[in-house]
C-alpha cells in the first residue's frame, strides 16, 4: 500500500511550540529530512519531508530545539537574528 495521509498526531503548545510522538521524529531524523547541526535540529531541503495535516511545522533555514517528554518530543523554534 502506497498511500500515505498526512500526518495528523501534532500538539500545539504555547509560543510556537509543538510536539509530536518519539517514533515519528525518530523517522523524520533518519530519514534525513532533520539533521543535526550545533547543538540543534535543521530542515534538509534535499531531503522529502513526509506530509503532515498541519502546514509549515518545519520551514526551510529554521533551527529547532528538541527536548524528549516521555513517549514524545517538544520541538521549538530557536529565536535568531534577522534573518530576510
Amino acid at each position: 500500500m502506497d498511500d500515505q495521509s498526512p500526518f495528523a498526531d501534532v500538539c500545539v503548545l504555547a509560543e510556537g511550540s509543538f510536539s509530536i510522538p518519539e517514533l515519528k521524529w525518530r523517522e523524520l531524523v533518519f530519514i534525513g529530512a532533520l539533521r543535526a547541526e550545533s547543538g540543534a535540529y535543521l530542515r534538509d531541503a534535499a531531503r522529502p519531508m513526509p506530509p503532515f495535516e498541519r502546514a509549515g511545522l518545519f520551514p526551510e533555514g529554521v533551527r529547532f530545539r528538541v527536548v524528549r517528554d516521555q513517549a514524545r518530543v517538544v520541538i521549538s523554534r530557536e529565536a535568531s537574528g534577522a534573518t530576510a
